[in-house]
């Protein structure tokens, strides 16, 4: 079928070479191909629900209302988004020609890449699979995925299940560990999207080198949140219940975009520090509200962010660690040392930092002193202030007075827009990766735009070739300074050249 397990890998070569057979068939460029893989796609999400929130579950202990939300009604929503603007993506667009060259027609051809290879990561297994998955075969690619094998019930799933619902011999899915990975990298391959550690993405890029291919990296950083006073009460609630959703109702805030420090004013600190306290009170008044961390290595590695003496003595909540159940607190800390593990190291856990500055202005300067990350948050009503982080910071992206949204998509002030934030580009910048995705970027990032131009025989303009004077020289300028006037006069003879 579709799939292929860890042990045959010597069936990799055979894979890779069928797949390019099959697209070089013609089929997976066919619009109606390609529509009837998001079709599958979207039967996929809406008959195997049940299935996918129990994985979901098995893998991460996801709530499944958590996993719906993250996972299968936005990707539904994307897909069906996909689906309706298809046909326009694909169609050929015009292009402006100069008027020297009339007639002409220029065009900007969306065409596919070919075979492509794509990683897929364990924190949002499904949705980071078949989010890209979609626009690849809407671009009219055949496809690999390699999903995480740390999210093995997921993994298994659409080994088991995308062979049942899109074409079997154009989309395949190869199980295993990092071993496999790596060999499929000895391949080539018309792009490969990765999606994880800056350490494995390295290794990824190193690969492909050898061939040549084009790679696009969604890696991770350390997102910055930045919050100012807000005068409301009211406001200021609505500020801590997004913190708090993005921060810990995410994955237990393993996600690329959590929120994974606040930089606040000194004065405004404790109020804040409490209206999280009593917002984590109430959001989770039980244990399965949130998801549980992925397995004991990483367990331990958020354990050792919290030994030293300096850090542990910050938190100022929570902290509490379950290595039976991989259940870590929320946890809260004030300042901790600026040069601490937990403060360089991107967290990816429910550990929340909360660093003070003098000024709400000062956030700035802090958020330039580290690499460029994948989001910045910020909540303020001060338009000059969003002004300024919008012009003087760089990242993947900005959000103001929300967490996640640009990417998730779900918050209800979205529905004014039938299909949310598909319209918005999610990808890093610097270390944080490179390589945009989402919607119409999905498609555009497994296609290529072919330029095409079309001309006639009936005007030719010998100024074009050689033997060179200095009459042709002088057209030559008028040409391409749009000034086609003089070069009418001058082909008449009527001006001097």
């Amino acid at each position: 079928m579709g799939t292929m397990e860890e042990k045959p890998l010597l069936g990799l070569g055979k894979l890779v070479s069928s797949l390019g057979e099959v697209y070089k068939s013609g089929r997976t460029r066919d619009l109606s191909w390609r529509q009837s893989q998001l079709k599958g796609l979207i039967r996929l999400l809406t008959e195997k629900e049940e299935e996918i929130l129990d994985v979901l579950h098995h893998d991460l202990g996801k709530h499944r209302t958590e996993a719906f939300r993250d996972e299968v009604g936005v990707l539904v929503k994307s897909v069906k988004n996909t689906l309706q603007n298809l046909q326009k993506w694909a169609a050929p667009e015009k292009a402006q020609t100069p008027l020297v060259s009339f007639p002409a027609t220029a065009l900007v051809v969306p065409e596919p890449l070919g075979v492509v290879l794509i990683f897929s990561c364990w924190n949002l297994p499904l949705g980071l699979a078949l989010e890209p998955v979609s626009g690849a075969l809407a671009a009219g690619n055949a496809v690999v995925l390699k999903p995480s094998e740390l999210a093995p019930s997921t993994a298994a799933f659409l080994a088991a299940n995308i062979p049942r619902y899109l074409d079997s011999e154009a989309v395949k899915v190869v199980q295993g560990g990092p071993e496999v990975g790596e060999q499929l990298m000895e391949h080539r391959w018309d792009k490969v999207l990765f999606t994880g550690s800056a350490r494995v993405g390295r290794m990824i890029m190193t690969k492909a080198a050898k061939h040549l291919t084009p790679v696009a990296l969604e890696l991770g950083s350390k997102c910055p949140c930045i919050v100012d006073w807000l005068d409301s009460k009211r406001d200021s609630q609505v500020a801590v219940n997004r913190i708090a959703g993005a921060k810990w109702s995410t994955c237990a805030g393993q996600a690329c975009i959590a929120i994974d420090y606040i930089l606040v004013e000194e004065q405004f600190a404790p109020i804040l520090i409490e209206l999280l306290k009593s917002t984590l009170e109430r959001f989770f008044t039980k244990p399965e509200y949130m998801a549980r961390i992925l397995n004991e290595k990483q367990f331990r590695r958020l354990g050792s962010l919290l030994e030293s003496h300096k850090v542990a003595r910050s938190v100022v909540h929570g902290g509490a660690m379950d290595p039976k159940t991989l259940i870590v607190e929320p946890t809260i800390l004030l300042n901790p040392p600026l040069d601490s593990d937990i403060m360089t190291e991107e967290i990816f856990g429910p550990i929340l930092p909360v660093i003070t500055v003098r000024k709400i202005e000062d956030s700035i300067e802090f958020v330039n002193s580290k690499p460029k990350p994948l989001a910045i948050y910020a909540f303020t009503g001060n338009e000059k202030l969003k002004e300024r982080i919008i012009k003087e910071t760089s990242s993947g992206s900005v959000t103001f007075n929300d967490a996640i949204v640009q990417v998730y998509m779900y918050a209800p002030s979205c529905l004014s827009d039938r299909y949310g934030l598909e319209s918005l580009p999610f990808g890093g910048i610097g270390q944080s990766g490179f390589g945009q995705y989402h919607g119409k970027y999905s498609f555009e990032m497994f296609s290529h735009k072919k330029a095409v131009l079309k001309r006639s025989f009936l005007i030719e303009f010998m100024f074009r070739y050689p033997p060179w004077d200095g009459s042709k020289l002088g057209m030559l300028r008028h040409v391409f300074r749009y000034d086609y006037v003089s070069l009418f006069l001058a082909l008449l003879g009527l001006r001097r050249r």
